[in-house]
């Protein structure tokens, strides 16, 4: 392997030479020890069969799954390129979707407070069961299954417009539902439409700084404008797929002749039976998590319009946790690669044909959620995106949840953060403390790294007014 670090802040590993690293200073042995994981990994990943270019990290990585979080890889589908479970991980299109609020802004601060109770009532979270929809059986499910946000708005839970600025247009093509197990049906039929817990959230922002106005316009995205972001995914149907088809792919790599370094990075070829099951089962969960985020937003909507008399449209959606087959130029060439996005957010330059028509000369927008007590930010892509047009997707962890539960309580920290102008509805005091603002990186850094490495560019800033958590 060799380490090469390009530009600042980014390295990559690429598939073949001696491997070197260059210093890096740490805060801590802890860190040290899981920024040696983390490095780990990416080395491991560079092994896959058909990988093209290199393994990548974004500068938000951590310590995940076979892949780290904050991981890139594409693998080449005709030199016979594999998928890998563990290159999407476990919440399966887990993403973020923003929505901007259409009232004065001093008229939405000042319902703050209907607004934040109303929506600790109606969005449902936690680990357990719950959610906006119940589907009347198995048949409904499969319908969101294939569908995605598509069916959500085709039985009300939304508008069309909802979908012209979600990646995909709602769903992703190609979910096969046969290849999804009956434990994974019967732990998503009763979570349709729920935040979840861990790091999911839907947040009530500000735009506290515009550095690109014309993008910021494009978007629909203003100084002083009211926003609320969310983030989830897939629930504990994701979870199930991700379990089920590293198992069957564990098994099945002999056949291939392939050895992985590390079972997590059980794979087999994307045209294999199956690599092409887990893809179908993928882009079914998938599914899930856009119908999830769609079901999240109406419920919020109507919060809004009862509590403040706003009403909420949609910026974008967009997913990071998830493999793509996309055709991208290496050795110059089109070729078509199975991109796998494990933490990282898709950020596709101006002018490409996959954006919605209506901004595609801006580039896409791209989602980064910060902390509770810090910020986010929308970025864009740009023209000459490394790593496959791919960015960061969040802070990143430095504090494991239990570490982060012993530097606070979840009383205390709802303390400092109301104390701060924050309102903050948690479900419960130990799931709070988990998502401690130390916990994770400084999320300015990280885009700052993002951007300095030629990834993205910013486009906005903005700051947490209520914060709903699981």
């Amino acid at each position: 392997m060799e380490l090469v670090e390009e530009r600042p802040y980014r390295f990559r590993i690429a598939p073949h030479g001696p491997m070197r690293v260059p210093g890096v200073v740490f805060a801590s042995r802890q860190l040290l020890k899981d920024a040696a994981k983390s490095l780990e990994q990416v080395a491991d990943v560079a092994t896959l069969p058909g990988i093209v270019d290199a393994s990548y990290a974004m500068p938000d990585i951590h310590w995940g799954y076979g892949f780290p979080i904050g991981g890139v890889a594409a693998t080449d589908i005709a030199a016979g390129g594999v998928v890998s479970p563990g290159g999407v991980g476990f919440d399966i299109s887990c993403g973020v979707r923003l929505l901007t609020a259409d009232a004065d802004p001093r008229d939405v601060a000042h319902a703050l407070p209907a607004v934040m109770d109303g929506l600790d009532r109606a969005i449902p979270r936690g680990a357990g069961p719950g959610g906006v929809w119940h589907p009347s059986g198995p048949g409904q499910l499969e319908d969101i299954l294939r569908g995605g946000s598509r069916y959500a708005v085709a039985q009300g839970y939304g508008a069309e417009r909802d979908l012209l600025r979600c990646e995909d247009g709602g769903a992703v093509a190609d979910a096969d539902v046969d290849r999804v197990s009956a434990r994974a049906r019967e732990r998503g039929l009763g979570q349709v439409g729920s935040l979840g817990s861990a790091n999911h959230f839907l947040e009530v922002q500000r735009v506290a700084e515009v550095y690109d106005e014309a993008v910021a316009a494009a978007f629909g995205i203003a100084p002083g404008q009211v926003c609320v972001m969310i983030h989830c995914g897939s629930r504990g149907l994701g979870h199930q797929i991700c379990t089920d088809h590293v198992r069957a792919m564990d098994g099945a790599m002999a056949r291939y002749g392939i050895t992985v370094p590390d079972r997590q990075l059980a794979c087999t070829p994307v045209d294999s039976p199956e690599g092409r099951a887990y893809l179908g089962a993928m882009a079914a969960a998938a599914n899930y998590g856009r119908a999830n985020r769609q079901l999240l937003s109406h419920a919020a909507r109507r919060v809004f319009r009862r509590a403040a008399g706003a009403d909420l449209s949609l910026v974008y959606d967009v997913s990071h946790n998830l493999a793509k087959i996309e055709t991208h130029e290496t050795g110059g060439e089109p070729r078509q690669l199975c991109v796998h996005r494990k933490g990282a957010t898709r950020a596709f330059p101006p002018g490409h044909p996959e954006l919605p028509p209506d901004i595609r000369e801006f580039g896409q927008p791209v989602l980064i959620p910060g902390t509770m007590g810090t910020a986010s930010y929308v970025l864009t892509g740009v023209v000459g995106g490394d790593a496959f047009f791919s960015t960061c997707h969040g802070a990143g962890r430095v504090l494991s949840r239990h570490q982060a539960a012993r530097v606070v309580g979840g009383r205390e920290l709802r303390a400092r953060l109301e104390a701060g102008g924050i309102a903050v509805r948690p479900r419960s005091w130990r799931g709070l403390a988990e998502e401690t603002p130390e916990a994770y990186k400084d999320v300015s850094a990280v885009v700052a790294a993002s951007e300095g490495a030629g990834l993205c560019r910013r486009v906005a800033r903005l700051v947490p007014l209520g914060v709903v958590k699981g």
